[in-house]
Formats: structure tokens, C-alpha cells, sequence
């Protein structure tokens, strides 16, 4: 198998502001991994929390050597590999399981979710992001979000109560609320929450800093909506101390290092009746058309990376109305529309 990698740096369409700050643009890195005449795609997508750049990703690919494996046949055993190379670079690890599944699925010419044994008839609608911002510019984002039917609202900062007002004067539709670890009282959280309910809100992602497990297991027990675990949460290791203070939890790829270990992660979560997020970062539609191929396994779907940026390298899955229609190629559906890897 031939491996190589490309830098790109996506476009927000608009400044995105979450809790901890706002931000332009974000790195990837694209990788083709070529076998037998098939090409396999993948994504590694690097916010700044994930602790991950151009230059990590480049040092990190720098350690693979895929030629010691025969082919694509058996991805869990070169993940393990992967994955032992070095800690964290998970979004790196992640770009290798896209690549890996996408060339499966090329070689049986079936898309990845068939591979996964899913119905994409079964996807659930994905929700819109708006991210914080002053009362009036949420009013124009949620306009701009017509055509779905749920939309997903970033809180965490000193307007948190005039941004859902805004929301809310501006539309009937639910929506979720993701706080990205921007609330330190619990009183004031379980105050926020009980106003949500009313409003039409239907779940609460990560209140509180990852390492705030106390007030969090306090607020499972009184919150009125489910809440959902992302940042505390990465990978199938953080299931077992996120069981008991959330009702659910948000898998990434890029945080759980792929298709490979998200998969497991639905099982386990299943087993302990948490419910399924599958969401995405930045992305272009490369990783959020791999990421897509889970979500028939889940609750609900948050897919529109590609929808915030404005110069996507790949055309992978469209929406409907905020259905998911999923491309009619062979493996994750993504093909590159702009020369990312030249002549090699």
C-alpha cells in the first residue's frame, strides 16, 4: 500500500465562536493511500483542543510503514499498529481508518455503510450549527438554516440566555445546545437547563470541564434533558467514566481515532443504555461522509462541517431537507474535486 499526505487549511464561512474562543479557519491533512489500481481517501481534522497540527500530523505519518502489511484486508490489525505507534494524534490515526475503509469498500465495490451491515434510509436528519454570536447575527444564521429541520446552538459565554431567545424568537424548530465545557455552577446550569425544556431544546452536550465529574454526576441526576458527553469522551476507554454521569455521548472520528474503534463505541454505549451522537469537527467531506456511514446506529447526526466552510475538497454526501443522501459510489462516497496529491 502507498501512503501519502497533504496539508489543506479549511475556511469557516463565518468567525467561529464556541466558549473557548473563535477561530478562521482549520488545519487537515488529506491522505490517499493507493493498492492495486484503488485509492482510498481520509481526513485528519486538527482543532485546536485536539492538541494536533500540520506539523504533529506530518511527524506522525512519518512513522507509518504500511508496506508491512499485505493490504487493507484485516484495517483492526493495522489500526492496533497505528494506534501503538505513538500516544494521542488521533485525528492522524483517524485520516488512516477513513483511507482504509474507503479502499475496502472500493475493492468489494460496495459503499462502507453496506460493509457495516447499516440502512441509510435509517440516518437520522442532521442539525445545523450556529455559533455564538450577538442576538441579531443568530437571528441571520438561523435563517440561513431554513432547510433543517434541528438545529445545534453553541452556549458556554455571558449572552448564553439572549442567544437561545434569539433562537427562539427566530424559529419553532427544537434544537440541541452544546456548551463546550463553558459552565462552572451548577445551580446556574441546572437553571439553564430547566428553561431549555421549556424552549423546545432537546439535549445538553458537556456543561462542564472534563474534569468536573462531580457537578456533572450531580446534574445527570436533576437535568430534565439528556447530557451528552463530547470532550469527555473521546475514546472507548472514557466510556466507563462517562456512564454514570451522562446519558449519552458524541463520537467523533477524529477523536476516537476512526470508523474502527466508533464502531465499537456504539456497542458499548448500548450496553450501558447511553444514547449516540455521532457528530464531526471542521471538516471537509471526506471525514464527515466516513463519519455519515455510522449514523443509521444512531440518535441523532451532526454532519454539517461541510456546510460551514467555504472550500471543500471533497464532494462526498448532500442533504435534503436535513436527510442525508448518500453518494451512489463504493466506499465512503467522497471523491476529491480539487488536485490535492498532483501527478503521485
Amino acid at each position: 500500500m502507498k501512503f501519502i499526505w497533504r496539508p489543506y487549511t479549511l475556511l469557516f464561512r463565518h468567525p467561529f465562536r464556541i466558549a473557548h474562543g473563535v477561530r478562521n479557519s482549520t488545519p487537515v491533512m488529506f491522505i490517499r493511500i493507493a493498492y492495486r489500481g484503488e485509492e482510498g481517501y481520509g481526513e485528519a481534522s486538527m482543532p485546536p483542543y485536539l492538541g494536533e497540527s500540520h506539523e504533529t500530523a506530518d511527524a506522525f505519518f512519518r512513522l507509518v510503514d504500511l508496506s508491512r502489511f499485505p493490504g487493507p484486508g484485516d484495517i483492526r490489525s493495522v489500526m492496533e499498529y497505528i494506534d501503538g505507534l505513538a500516544p494521542g494524534n488521533t485525528s492522524a490515526k483517524a485520516a488512516i481508518d477513513i483511507a482504509l475503509h474507503d479502499l475496502a469498500g472500493k475493492i468489494q465495490d460496495k459503499p462502507v455503510y453496506e460493509l457495516f451491515g447499516a440502512d441509510p434510509f435509517l440516518a437520522p436528519c442532521t442539525s445545523f450549527t450556529i455559533g455564538m454570536d450577538d442576538p441579531d447575527k443568530i437571528r441571520g444564521k438561523v435563517k440561513e438554516a431554513t432547510d433543517f429541520p434541528i438545529l445545534k446552538v453553541k452556549l458556554g459565554g455571558e449572552d448564553d440566555l439572549r442567544i437561545l431567545q434569539a433562537v427562539r424568537a427566530s424559529t419553532a424548530k427544537p434544537f440541541s445546545v452544546d456548551v463546550n465545557q463553558g459552565w462552572a455552577d451548577r445551580e446556574f446550569a441546572l437553571d439553564m437547563i430547566c428553561r431549555m425544556k421549556e424552549m423546545n431544546v432537546v439535549f445538553v452536550e458537556q456543561p462542564f470541564r472534563v474534569d468536573n465529574l462531580e457537578d456533572q454526576l450531580w446534574l445527570k441526576e436533576r437535568s430534565p434533558l439528556p447530557v451528552i458527553a463530547d470532550e469527555s469522551c473521546r475514546r472507548f476507554s472514557d466510556i466507563e467514566s462517562c456512564r454514570d454521569a451522562f446519558h449519552g455521548i458524541n463520537i467523533k472520528l477524529m477523536k476516537c481515532t476512526g470508523l474502527s474503534e466508533g464502531r465499537r463505541m456504539i456497542e458499548e454505549a448500548g450496553k450501558h443504555n447511553l444514547k449516540v451522537l455521532i457528530g464531526c469537527m471542521s471538516e471537509s467531506s471526506c471525514g464527515v461522509s466516513a463519519a455519515a456511514t455510522l449514523t443509521p446506529f444512531a440518535s441523532w447526526a451532526d454532519m454539517d462541517g461541510p456546510l460551514l466552510i467555504t472550500n471543500d475538497a471533497f464532494d462526498g454526501i448532500s442533504f435534503d431537507k436535513g436527510r442525508i443522501i448518500f453518494p451512489e459510489r463504493p466506499g465512503i462516497g467522497a471523491v476529491p474535486k480539487v488536485l490535492l496529491f498532483g501527478g503521485e
